[in-house]
């Protein structure tokens, strides 16, 4: 029996986070970026600015280079994840401590309406509503992302701590 293809003429509006620490950082998301955009079932709609952000959890490491893409694909929820993870190890991505320094990462924030809760895969995002180096850019491309507590991105951005330490870099 074979199983039914998700409808490919009904995309997904879905927000990802990109960030990177190590390297060029700026070529580590241009690279993910390209990655993406050459990925079957996952079509480019917004990127947001590029944020220099201070390091978030208990690693001493350098600033990050932090942005957003919202991106409509035919991919499922895991799928996509496995894209992501895919990515990361293209581009050398190792995971040997816990929120420490990478050359690139790439969260599933937000897929559509749907609510997961598995070993592999938690959307929305569960920690994104605290953290203003992932609303501030998310806020800038896609205001109305629900991010699953009823809250707008750029609702939770009112009330989301340390905004001070994210500062939007210009292009030249």
């Amino acid at each position: 029996m074979t199983l039914p293809k998700r409808n490919e003429t009904a995309p997904t509006r879905c927000a990802l986070g990109l960030g990177s620490n190590l390297g060029d950082r700026k070529a580590n998301l241009d690279g993910a970026l390209r990655r993406l955009e050459q990925s079957e079932g996952i079509t480019l709609v917004a990127r947001s600015s590029d944020y220099e952000t201070p390091p978030w959890g208990p690693v001493p490491q350098d600033d990050y280079l932090n942005i957003c893409t919202v991106v409509d694909t035919t991919l499922a929820p895991h799928d996509l994840l496995k894209r992501c993870l895919e990515i990361e190890n293209e581009l050398g991505r190792v995971r040997d401590v816990r929120w420490g320094p990478r050359t690139i990462d790439i969260d599933v924030l937000i897929y559509g309406s749907e609510k997961i809760e598995d070993d592999a895969l938690e959307l929305p995002h569960p920690r994104m509503r605290d953290r203003a180096f992932v609303l501030i850019p998310l806020a800038e491309i896609w205001p109305d992302a629900p991010i699953g507590d009823g809250r707008t991105a750029a609702e939770a951005l009112e009330t989301c701590p340390d905004q001070d330490g994210v500062v939007r870099l210009e292009h030249t």
